[in-house]
């Protein structure tokens, strides 16, 4: 029984949408009608208590055969938000697929995940949105990558439990500005202005719960800027799995529910064709059976 969640704003107000049999549902509105015992006010809210959310969620696809007209949602009318509003963290991790290496002109040393934070109250794009170039820079490229949201506290987690600590799993571009590559001095590229301008972070629409995902390592993923194809890679090709990077995050921080962290990004990514994104370009990041991340670039 597979369903993805995601947010929207819908009237002006922030809604969990829920996806199912190709239906876009107000849950709010499903909830009133068949439990209204519940409530739920984000999905970011959810994430705290995942288990029950999603046990819940499954208990009443089960038993509902139908859905009223006004629990049901036309594309038109949906206003996607990211799927995870604020989170408290938005890890990223980076030269995880050892394509990428390559293409960058960098040799592989890294013995742990290398990872950096973005700004998730200002980085965070909904599907579809409209993203701005910075007007500093000429350099702006796509990153297509599998984001993972974690379902439950946890410190000093073993690889072999990493993956019972995800909620489920979205897409990510982390867009980035090479010009703090090109720029970079004897310090290092200065992060901040190569990842956490705003809107650097679309992400989206859904989650797709983990229950439905038994094997991350296991998905297509690609990118396509102006219906040319970019990135076409594979998860299996990660050189730290999901599991692995959390189990070496979780030795740092403690993690949270709601926290994503983007996995990294394979080959095909802009600088090293010299190739970046202009006013006007659309980007699609697709991810097999997770779904399709518009951006729409300004």
């Amino acid at each position: 029984m597979l369903y993805q969640l995601g947010t929207a704003t819908i009237e002006g107000k922030e809604k969990v949408i829920l996806y199912f049999k190709e239906e876009y549902i107000d849950l709010e509105r499903l909830l009133a009608r068949v439990k209204p015992s519940l409530k739920v006010n984000s999905l970011l809210e959810m994430t705290k208590e995942w288990t029950y959310w999603t046990d819940e969620i499954t208990t009443i696809l089960k038993s509902t055969s139908t859905f009223v007209s006004e629990e049901l949602l036309a594309q038109s009318e949906i206003n996607w938000e990211a799927p995870i509003l604020y989170p408290n963290k938005l890890i990223c991790i980076g030269a995880n697929y050892t394509d990428h290496i390559e293409e960058m002109g960098k040799e592989r040393v890294i013995v742990t995940p290398y990872s950096f934070l973005k700004p998730a109250s200002t980085t965070l794009r909904g599907h579809r949105k409209e993203v701005a170039l910075p007007k500093t820079s000429n350099m702006i490229d796509w990153e297509a990558e599998l984001a993972v949201v974690i379902g439950k506290y946890g410190k000093d987690i073993k690889k072999e439990d990493a993956l019972t600590y995800v909620a489920g799993y979205t897409l990510l571009n982390d867009l980035s500005d090479r010009e703090a590559v090109i720029n970079s001095d004897g310090l290092g590229i200065d992060w901040v202005v190569h990842k956490a301008h705003d809107g650097f972070a679309p992400m989206g629409p859904l989650v797709t719960p983990a229950q439905f995902i038994p094997d991350p390592q296991d998905l297509k993923i690609k990118l396509e800027v102006n219906n040319e194809i970019k990135q076409d890679s594979h998860t299996s090709k990660m050189i730290f799995t999901v599991a692995e990077i959390i189990e070496h995050l979780s030795s740092i921080m403690t993690l949270e529910p709601g926290d994503v962290i983007a996995t990294g990004t394979p080959a095909g990514a802009g600088f090293g064709r010299n190739e970046f994104l202009k006013s006007g370009d659309t980007v699609i990041v697709e991810i097999e059976k997770l779904g399709t991340l518009i951006t729409h670039i300004q």
